[in-house]
């Protein structure tokens, strides 16, 4: 089935944005095991402080309460599609306790996606703050 350019274009800017939202949903909620699935194997999460921690690490430190979000306002989304992958780039402000110290932390996640069927994937994200 052929689409016009524009509206295939804008649909899959709009399942990245799904992909993201659902990435978001599934901190908040504290679904390790959803993230697991959105997040590839050698998915990557760049801290504030440079550290880039492996998924694995992540979502242990999460099910250990180390990271624990409490909410996600989004702020702005940007995509970029080329292909099978994706730039994201969204800013939110998200109400987190991390190590302990709990605060609103004003965040930009860049996290690049690769399309694998239907499917968008997560590869790794970077966090810096604005």
């Amino acid at each position: 089935m052929a689409h016009g350019l524009t509206a295939s274009d804008r649909s899959t800017d709009d399942e990245v944005v799904e992909a993201y939202r659902a990435h978001l949903k599934a901190m908040t909620d504290g679904d390790t095991d959803a993230l697991d699935d959105l997040l590839d194997d050698g998915f990557t999460l760049t801290h504030i402080t440079g550290y880039a921690q492996p998924k694995a690490e992540w979502l242990s430190q999460m099910r250990a309460g180390q990271f624990v979000y409490h909410g996600v306002v989004e702020k702005s989304v940007t995509v970029a599609v080329e292909g099978d992958t994706a730039r994201l780039v969204g800013r939110i402000v998200t109400d987190a306790t991390v190590y302990g110290a709990h605060a609103d932390w004003r965040l930009q996640l860049a996290m690049d996606y690769a399309r694998e069927g239907d499917t968008w994937t997560a590869l790794r994200s970077v966090a810096t703050t604005w």
